[in-house]
């Protein structure tokens, strides 16, 4: 069962599409995600970790990035097209309405 946890690991691909040579694809799941829950795959990864740093197989990289990414417009809270909601809008087009039909004010 534990293959089929890494193959799906490792392709990436849906749990569906678990190759039946591991077992139904639900009961793998349902481990990986028991396994999960009870930090069994942490603890798995702090051992690899651990062991493969005393013989000197792991090389402690670290790498900061400083890019700076801007957000659409319409991500940002940008008016959406279409139709309007709320009150204001009402408003503000029968005051528009309103003067349009008043025509020129005589000054």
């Amino acid at each position: 069962m534990i293959n089929g946890v890494l193959w799906r690991l490792r392709t990436g691909a849906p749990w569906r599409d678990l190759p039946e040579r591991y077992g139904p694809w639900q009961t793998v799941y349902e481990r990986f995600v028991r396994w999960e829950a009870d930090g069994t795959w942490a603890r798995l990864l702090e051992q690899a970790q651990v062991r493969d740093d005393s013989v000197g197989a792991v090389e402690w990289t670290v790498s900061v990035d400083s890019t700076i990414s801007r957000a659409h417009q319409h991500a940002a809270g940008a008016r959406k097209k279409g139709r309007r909601r709320g009150t204001n809008w009402k408003i503000r087009h029968v005051r528009r309405l309103a003067r349009r039909w008043a025509g020129p004010v005589a000054g």
